[in-house]
């Protein structure tokens, strides 16, 4: 990769920082777009998130951020504005960085996340799912998942009162869809889906009992790294059909080069340049 005083730079706000492999998924896809774009992790705590952002601001070079765990709601008080889509979540997960250093937050998770379940052969429309977690990453699923066409969508968060929230939100815009609070039992569920960080680390439990399943279901994560976190390992070992969490984000690559560079992106430079 040749970065230069032309390369447009973006980073992604994370704490913890040694699981992030989505920087070099998204360098290696820029690159072969030839796209003239770096991007770099940074570390940074919950503490410094608005000295970080207020720094981003006064940085010319920098077309935007991304942002992970856990800073996708966190963030949300510090932009300047807001996609449609991003203000229905009520979090966010991409930021555009104007010439001015206006900061304009969008959610793409939702839209990834479905493209890399069709990428991965699994179906959404009438199917019942099984959603745990409803943090910053479940409430863009969650979504994204009713107005899918879901026919049942269970909820299933640590915090009760924050899934009973997220399904109120959800069941009001998108009244087809059937949504409930649950506990985290799959059995009735034709689509697990984690979206927790469960998954990260080898000594992790595992967020929902696949054993319970029936045949022909199918487990999906967010998580990327490990690419086949011991959920997934679980569900193919009982035969189910799984989705990567990098497909999720191979699934956002469109959206992100859509929203951050609406006009048109850099063009890498060639070695003789």
């Amino acid at each position: 990769m040749r970065i230069t005083g032309l390369t447009d730079v973006m980073f992604i706000l994370c704490d913890p920082v040694d699981h992030v492999r989505g920087s070099d998924l998204l360098n290696r896809r820029f690159a072969a777009a030839g796209d003239d774009v770096a991007v770099s992790p940074l570390h940074v705590s919950p503490d410094d998130l608005a000295a970080v952002v207020g720094t981003v601001r006064r940085m010319r070079n920098v077309a935007g951020f991304g942002v992970t765990i856990p800073h996708k709601v966190a963030v949300v008080g510090l932009l300047d504005d807001l996609t449609d889509r991003a203000r229905l979540v009520g979090a966010v997960n991409f930021v555009r960085r104007d010439a001015d250093g206006r900061l304009t937050g969008d959610n793409v998770d939702g839209g990834g996340f479905l493209a890399g379940l069709v990428a991965d052969g699994v179906t959404v429309e009438d199917a019942s799912v099984l959603l745990v977690g409803a943090g910053g990453a479940g409430r863009a699923l969650a979504f994204a998942l009713a107005g899918a066409g879901a026919r049942r969508l269970a909820i299933h968060n640590r915090s009760r009162d924050t899934a009973e929230r997220l399904a109120e939100a959800v069941a009001a815009a998108h009244p087809a869809c059937r949504v409930v609070v649950s506990d985290a039992d799959p059995a009735q569920a034709d689509l697990l889906v984690n979206a927790t960080s469960l998954g990260l680390r080898p000594d992790d439990p595992l967020p929902a009992d696949v054993s319970r399943m029936s045949p022909g279901s199918a487990v999906a994560e967010i998580v990327i790294q490990p690419r086949m976190t011991p959920l997934l390992e679980a569900a193919v070992a009982r035969g189910l059909r799984v989705s990567y969490g990098q497909s999720m984000l191979d699934g956002q690559f469109d959206l992100v080069r859509a929203f951050v560079w609406p006009d048109r992106l850099p063009p890498r430079a060639s070695a003789a340049d």
